[in-house]
């Protein structure tokens, strides 16, 4: 059982697999440190708010260094559009995906 993450839209974009954000295809793109959302390489990109990645203009957080390779689960499956929901923040999930 995986912990979905969410666009904007509702469409999934990805999983959460222990402290790992995965995108649909089980590639790792991201670390979980609390709510705190890291790229892969360590950077600060957002926090995981309502199973979202969001910019709460926290600031920069410390960079936290880059992990070691968490392996690839593959794919989830496809939980469906759960709709629109409006968060009051802006969706930072394609930060992820900028290698």
């Amino acid at each position: 059982m995986y912990t979905f993450v969410y666009d904007a839209t509702g469409k999934p974009v990805g999983f959460i697999r222990g402290a790992f954000i995965h995108d649909m295809n089980g590639t790792a793109v991201g670390q979980i440190r609390e709510s705190h959302v890291h790229h892969m390489n360590g950077s600060y990109v957002g926090e995981l708010y309502q199973q979202m990645v969001v910019d709460k203009h926290l600031g920069q957080l410390r960079n936290i260094g880059t992990p070691a390779e968490p392996g690839n689960p593959g794919h989830p499956g496809n939980p469906g559009n759960r709709g629109v929901l409006r968060v009051g923040y802006t969706d930072v999930f394609e930060r992820l995906l900028a290698r």
